[in-house]
């Protein structure tokens, strides 16, 4: 057994009950698993200050002195212990409010200690909350601590008395017990040397005690590489194994259904994107291998065009579509997009969703079961059980981070084998990400608008500006156009949230009294909101106040003003989800972002950003760099095959292609898998992909 697989519970200081603590709180159940929880930060422990030196804002600090006096005050949960501890050049007050039994227990008078804590200034004198305190012999000089590592704690461990300082010890105890079995080698020899990487277990001992602030960047480096090496060997070797072993359907014909919509129906010349991403489709569709293809494109960039001349292309091939949306309202609007397209073509179009019900139900089933139906377009219920195709060749999934990864898996099931996937979203990701979430998958890009439409015009506004602002909005309302006021809905403050969406409607619906006022929400019964949605569709409203529910799909040509209140609490590739909503006509089209005054530094740059650039790419680049990838919409459901625990797929971009170009060279030397160089790498492969199940097949 690998040294590091040992049970925690073994280690000294740990024992079975602290052993479920971990398990529950902190996911430690093996040594690796206590090696692999980094310290969040690290504390130089090199300089002793006096109390006559401290200031405010100070860092964490190390004072050497002794306490003089202790007192108790409060009772029950309210009870606390105060001492005063001195240096001799003045004095400073430490408290307790939990773990007081140790601390009766352990600290004493006119002992000395060296203190470690951060100084807040309160009442005159500068107090510690919760200090470290170490006995210390004053006759011998003090140890160099170098830097100290600090560790993320959660409360509920802290209120059992266990502290960072606790997590030190027990990271300690692991390498004294490891000097006699070594942390085995996970990288063969030759990546250490070509890449100049620390041994694993020199870069773990560092990573945890660096000696200094010199040693620890080598350490962080070779901890890094790893997982991302390790990261992108497994998604570069299942797309090799898939391209290699995954049979698809052949689609070898262009026939007449393709023919006739390109000669008759195309309302205009597909963009030169647009070609280039259907030549790369038709391409992985004749190979006899299973597409598998995610296709990026802007707002408004014609990704449904694509998706539809797709599915003709299966239907001349003798095969069946389908087309998988979040919503019942895009559902909806696909289908009637896609009749309109075809409008005398002998394609028959059905939807399949929670509203299709009864004897209508039952007629769409049997289509597919007998293949009338030859492009079906639905919602989740497309993989319900009862959804069984005669030969269904392509499935288009929108949208497709929306959906579980489960849930797309049935959708595969639905034939003998695969059917080609091309899955679509309208979510700019950065090279960076698409690199490890989607790394499996071939990508097309649609980065053309189609021609006559006009960019669209991003403005700033200041909640005391409203007047102005509601002049321009009249305006727009008088030139016959619609218009989308959203407000933010975050979940931990619904209810204020709410109260604001209706205060927004209120004043919204007395603004402008000539004009009928739509409103929706998430906390409205389904069949109301898409009667809301429907009315502002059919223009029977002409303004709709909303929460981010009409974020995706929603396509009103005629609405041309997107006013997002409180924007400052919205991320950017949210924005820009939002402002994609309008500029879908001909009209020249704005979004207004309306925040209060006083901002911080990072939302002022959201906001400047989304004023100055109407490039989703570039957007979804500076998000991710603002907010980091787990905060990404949709990054975390799609997850990638290993957590990082060290590395950041933003912050250590380069570090990433690095790793990459080595994991595709280890494939390319060995793709039999038997070198015995590499019999480790294949090894530690094995084993990460055993701790955490991969779905990056079915992505």
């Amino acid at each position: 057994m690998n040294s590091l697989q040992q049970d925690i519970k073994y280690l000294k200081g740990v024992g079975p009950a602290r052993a479920k603590q971990l398990a529950s709180e902190l996911h430690i159940a093996t040594l690796g698993d206590l090696l692999y929880t980094f310290p969040y930060k690290y504390i130089d422990r090199s300089e002793v200050l006096t109390i006559r030196d401290l200031q405010e804002d100070m860092p964490y600090v190390q004072l050497k002195g002794q306490i003089v006096d202790f007192s108790e005050e409060g009772v029950g949960r309210k009870r606390r212990i105060k001492a005063v501890f001195t240096d001799g050049t003045g004095y400073a007050e430490l408290v307790w409010f939990a773990g007081l039994k140790y601390v009766r227990d352990t600290y004493k008078v006119n002992q000395p200690y060296l203190l470690l804590g951060k100084p807040v200034r309160f009442g005159g004198r500068f107090s510690f909350s919760h200090p470290e305190l170490d006995r210390f012999d004053p006759d011998r000089p003090l140890p160099n601590q170098g830097l100290q590592p600090i560790y993320s704690i959660p409360e509920r461990l802290k209120k059992t008395s266990f502290s960072s300082r606790t997590f030190t010890a027990l990271v300690q105890h692991a390498f004294e017990l490891l000097q006699r079995v070594p942390v085995e080698e996970t990288l063969p020899a030759y990546l250490l040397e070509t890449h100049a990487l620390l041994p694993l277990d020199e870069a773990l001992r560092t990573a945890h005690f660096p000696p200094n602030s010199a040693a620890l960047p080598a350490a962080l480096h070779r901890l890094k590489f790893e997982e991302l090496f390790y990261l992108q060997l497994d998604i570069l070797r299942y797309t090799r194994n898939r391209r290699m072993k995954s049979d698809g359907y052949v689609f070898r014909h262009v026939g007449e259904h393709f023919m006739r919509f390109f000669n008759e129906r195309l309302p205009f010349e597909l963009t030169g994107a647009q070609k280039r991403v259907i030549r790369e489709i038709r391409q992985d569709m004749r190979t006899g291998r299973q597409m598998n293809r995610l296709l990026q494109g802007d707002v408004g960039s014609g990704k449904t065009m694509v998706a539809l001349m797709t599915c003709l292309l299966a239907i001349d091939n003798g095969f069946q579509a389908c087309i998988m949306a979040p919503t019942e309202i895009l559902a909806e609007q696909h289908l009637a997009t896609i009749r309109d397209q075809l409008g005398p073509l002998p394609v028959r179009v059905e939807l399949l969703t929670g509203i299709v019900k009864g004897v209508r139900r039952r007629d769409v089933l049997a289509g597919v079961a007998d293949g009338s139906v030859q492009i079906l377009v639905g919602t989740h219920a497309l993989i319900e059980p009862t959804v069984r195709f005669l030969n269904l060749g392509l499935c288009v999934i929108d949208e497709q981070h929306r959906f579980g990864v489960k849930q797309r898996a049935q959708l595969w099931m639905k034939n003998v084998q695969p059917p080609h996937i091309l899955v679509m979203t309208a979510t700019p990701i950065p090279r960076t990400l698409a690199m490890t979430v989607y790394g499996d998958l071939d990508v097309s890009v649609i980065d053309e608008l189609p021609p006559g439409r006009k960019p669209i015009q991003t403005v700033h506004y200041y909640e005391n500006t409203r007047s102005r602002l509601f002049e321009g909005v009249k305006y727009q309302l008088e030139l016959g156009r619609q218009v989308y006021f959203v407000f933010p809905l975050i979940q931990e403050s619904e209810k204020i949230d709410l109260q604001n969406l209706e205060q927004g409607y209120a004043d919204i619906s007395e603004a402008f009294p000539a004009y009928s006022v739509g409103k929706v929400h998430g906390k409205m019964k389904p069949a109301e909101k898409d009667e809301e949605m429907r009315r502002f569709i059919a223009r029977e409203t002409q303004i709709l106040v909303s929460t981010t529910v009409i974020e995706v799909g929603v396509n009103v040509p005629n609405a041309s003003v997107m006013v997002i209140w409180d924007a400052q609490r919205f991320g950017l590739s949210q924005l820009h989800q939002l402002r994609g909503r309008v500029g879908r006509g001909a009209d020249q089209s704005y979004c207004v972002l309306v925040t209060k005054y006083e901002l911080s530094q990072d939302t002022r740059r959201r906001i400047q950003i989304m004023v100055e650039s109407t490039d989703g790419f570039e957007i979804a680049e500076e998000d991710l760099k603002l907010r980091g990838p787990g905060d990404l919409e949709g990054t975390q459901q799609s997850g990638m095959p290993f957590d990082l625990h060290v590395a950041n797929i933003v912050r250590d971009a380069a570090l990433m292609e690095e790793a990459r170009t080595a994991a595709a060279e280890v494939l390319r030397q060995d793709p039999e898998e038997n070198l015995p160089q590499n019999a480790v790498l294949w090894r530690e492969l094995l084993r990460l992909k055993k701790e955490k199940i991969n779905f990056s097949a079915i992505s």
